[in-house]
């Protein structure tokens, strides 16, 4: 079997894989293309992937001579007019937040895998690509905010007097706010951290946090991870308590997302105007509306001496690492498909791949993508 990476779009400087994979995927059997170019913006280029042992080819080449092509970002309807029905697209194309524009790339006809739809389960570990890039995006959002506050993060004694540590609170404990909670740590910061599950709390203050609890949330132990919606009781007390340690917070990182739905409003308009006038906000959550009622998509807006930050992409801004984990999930989950004899096949026995198979012969096959979309 064939395998071709396909260049990102402009805004993208990630690539979905990276020379260092070549040589493990070679030995599942498969012969790698890349698209000229592709990894340029991740500092991989194309002699790197020659000297890897994959060929390097213009796109109209590359699609023709693949049998699967992989990529991070879904490609362009153009693109999809010259894939032949019987090839395998492999990416991250978040069906479930743009349910439309998914349906139209079904049409197409391939094999659609969406690899944010893998199953947060032990054995997926090793493939989740939300995971491995929220990894990025929790370490990277607390530099950003670093680079962006007003004062030192750190405690400093000093000659001209002592500066005072700055606190960070972090919306959601999941794998983007643990990393948020262990570099803010790392750079000095005091750190509170809110999340609906309290069977976080011991991670969190591990990493040396104060766990802030709102007793009486939905369980979220299905979800995968996600945040679940709460009552309007508990969405009561939550913000309450969220207001309390806002006020006093010079930095937010905020995270919580519902797969599917607009990210909740945890920060409202009053609280990011009680905040002390240099205080950042990074929402994580940006793409899906944002956890703070002023955030901007992509933007970075200041409202009455805050800066709020909304970057859904903060992955691309460390496209060297954040490739290279992509590329090692991609061969994580290619490995589903070989046999012990390197045979491939598609087995829709496995859970894994039963998953995140969402479109086969111009049909969804999700039900909650379909339902998305009556």
């Amino acid at each position: 079997m064939k395998i071709g990476a396909l260049k990102e779009p402009s805004f993208e400087n990630r690539v979905s894989l990276t020379p260092d994979v070549i040589d493990a995927l070679q030995k599942l059997g498969f012969s790698i293309s890349i698209e000229s170019g592709a990894g340029n913006q991740a500092f991989f280029s194309d002699s790197d992937y020659q000297q890897a042992g994959a060929k390097v080819l213009p796109k109209s080449e590359l699609l023709g001579d693949s049998d699967i092509l992989v990529s991070i970002h879904q490609t362009d309807a153009d693109t999809f007019s010259k894939i032949a029905k019987s090839k395998l697209y492999i990416g991250t194309f978040s069906p479930l937040a743009q349910p439309t524009k998914f349906k139209e790339m079904a049409n197409f006809g391939m094999k659609v895998f969406s690899m944010d739809m893998i199953p947060r389960i032990t054995r997926a570990q090793s493939m989740d690509v939300l995971s491995s890039q929220a990894t990025v995006s929790g370490y990277k959002a607390v530099l950003l905010a670093a680079a962006n506050y007003s004062r030192f993060f750190p405690m400093l004694t000093t000659a001209a007097g002592t500066i005072t540590p700055a606190r960070a609170l972090i919306l959601g404990a999941g794998v983007a706010g643990l990393q948020a909670i262990a570099t803010a740590r790392r750079l000095g910061a005091v750190v509170d951290v809110f999340d609906t599950r309290p069977e976080v709390r011991e991670q969190c203050m591990s990493l040396g946090a104060k766990f802030v609890e709102v007793e009486g949330a939905a369980d979220a132990s299905g979800s995968g991870g996600y945040a679940v919606e709460q009552s309007e009781d508990y969405q009561r007390r939550q913000k309450e308590a969220i207001a309390k340690y806002a006020e006093k917070a010079d930095i937010i990182v905020t995270t919580a997302l519902i797969p599917g739905k607009k990210a909740p409003v945890l920060i409202t308009k009053e609280m990011v105007e009680s905040m002390r006038k240099g205080s950042v906000i990074v929402d994580l959550a940006a793409v899906m509306g944002g956890n703070c009622e002023l955030t901007q998509n992509d933007a970075t807006i200041l409202h009455n001496g805050v800066t709020i930050i909304g970057n859904s992409n903060l992955p691309s801004t460390q496209p060297m690492d954040a490739s290279k984990m992509y590329a090692k999930n991609i061969v994580n989950f290619l490995k589903l498909f070989v046999n012990k004899e390197k045979q491939f096949n598609i087995n829709l026995e496995d859970e894994i791949i039963n998953t995140c198979l969402i479109a086969d012969q111009g049909e969804i096959r999700h039900k909650a993508i379909l339902s998305l979309l009556t």
